[in-house]
């Protein structure tokens, strides 16, 4: 259960500008220590069958861990961004697969319907989004549509008296096969290119909603991802989130938050990788002596210690830098640029500590079944979702190299 950290003495000033306060602290401990209990044992079966825990999010709404960023009137948490981070971080150690899932539900569906949602939409959804009874998920990409989702989108939405007829199709979501409500994107206005984008708030039994397939995967398998189908799915009125042609910025705003909260994942892997790698460097022998007595050894665990913690300082800087945008700030300027140098840093260092991590144990970590192989194989991932690697530096590029006066 996330709790206060009252009591706990404070530390100096001149060290919380660059470290958690007392209160991050124990949200962290508290999550590392929930996902070591009750994730962790999931994990191994996650990955070898595709499966997924279907009580695990309704445990999770009744420790509190559901709508962390939601306030407590409708059934949240009340915490800042930063600690969604922090969550994301202790569960992503212990599983990593359960911590993508979880993200989707909580930031890219609840907390992108509490931000752009109305009152009324705010209460009939988020309620059971906290408690865990329902499921929540993101859908934006199409395909043919991955790294220009905005500009190729070809979902379309037709007015309809009281609804609207969206038709079109989404492939890679998250949750996507086990979701209940969705909040996804569609073309109100195609002659106005991206301008003519609107959000909704689907549910699955909305006529002409189908999950056409899930997807298997090479890395966080459990984690369901599928394709999504929309053939004259009629979704009333009250179910279009935010303005008419005024998705942009809720897609780009909705994004800049994504990266900022997935690379805390990559953190929670790179910090089970160290610890695995240590762990297994201090009792694997070779040539009569633990491994870890080699100097090339211990240059790897060094190398990885400053991977990890220069990681941890970057994420964390971000977290709170973002916390409060709008959709105003979204896509744009200083903070759209931090948050995608934020996921790529978090993505490329992430895969040399894992990398290292799967040196060290050696043959071990090359079989399927190991603990550091399961993480190895989550490295591509997090190298492409949210954007790719390739499109966060045209991101960072592209803000850095605008004309001066446009800042």
């Amino acid at each position: 259960m996330l709790q206060s950290a009252a009591g706990i003495d404070s530390a100096p000033a001149s060290a919380s500008a660059f470290d958690l306060s007392p209160e991050q602290r124990e949200v962290l401990d508290a999550a590392d220590r929930y996902a070591r209990a009750e994730l962790y044992p999931l994990a191994a079966r996650m990955d070898n069958e595709e499966w997924w825990p279907a009580e695990a999010f309704a445990r999770l709404g009744q420790q509190g861990y559901l709508g962390i960023t939601i306030p407590q009137a409708y059934g949240g948490a009340g915490l800042d961004l930063v600690s969604t981070g922090l969550v994301a971080q202790a569960f992503s150690r212990w599983n990593h697969a359960l911590g993508l899932s979880w993200i989707a539900h909580d930031n890219l569906c609840a907390n992108n319907l509490y931000r752009h949602g109305s009152e009324a939409q705010r209460r009939r959804y988020l309620p059971g989004l906290c408690s865990g009874k329902l499921v929540g998920a993101l859908a934006l990409t199409e395909p043919g549509a991955g790294s220009d989702a905005l500009g190729s989108m070809r979902m379309t939405a037709r007015r309809d008296g009281d609804d609207y007829v969206l038709n079109g199709t989404k492939i890679f979501i998250t949750n996507g096969p086990v979701a209940d409500v969705l909040v996804t994107y569609a073309k109100t206005a195609p002659e106005l290119g991206t301008h003519g984008i609107s959000a909704f708030i689907i549910e699955k039994t909305f006529p002409g909603f189908s999950v056409a397939q899930k997807l298997t995967k090479m890395g966080f398998r459990g984690s369901q991802t599928g394709e999504l189908v929309f053939e004259n799915c009629r979704v009333p009125l009250d179910n279009r989130l935010g303005a008419e042609n005024a998705g942009l910025g809720v897609v780009m705003t909705g994004l800049d938050l994504e990266r900022a909260t997935i690379a805390p994942i990559c953190l929670g892997i790179a910090e089970r990788a160290l610890q695995l790698a240590i762990e297994h460097a201090r009792t694997r022998k070779q040539f009569g002596r633990p491994i870890a007595e080699f100097e090339m050894i211990q240059g790897k665990i060094a190398d990885m210690y400053v991977w990890v913690e220069t990681m941890r300082c970057f994420i964390y800087r971000v977290l709170a830098a973002v916390d409060h945008i709008g959709a105003e700030r979204g896509g744009r300027g200083e903070l759209h640029a931090l948050s995608a140098a934020s996921v790529m840093y978090a993505a490329e260092t992430m895969a040399k500590v894992v990398a290292d991590a799967l040196q060290i144990h050696g043959g071990v970590g090359y079989i399927w079944e190991s603990e550091v192989n399961r993480l190895y194989r989550s490295i591509k991932m997090l190298e492409i979702g949210a954007g790719t690697t390739e499109v966060r530096k045209l991101i960072i590029s592209g803000e850095l190299l605008a004309p001066s006066e446009s800042h």
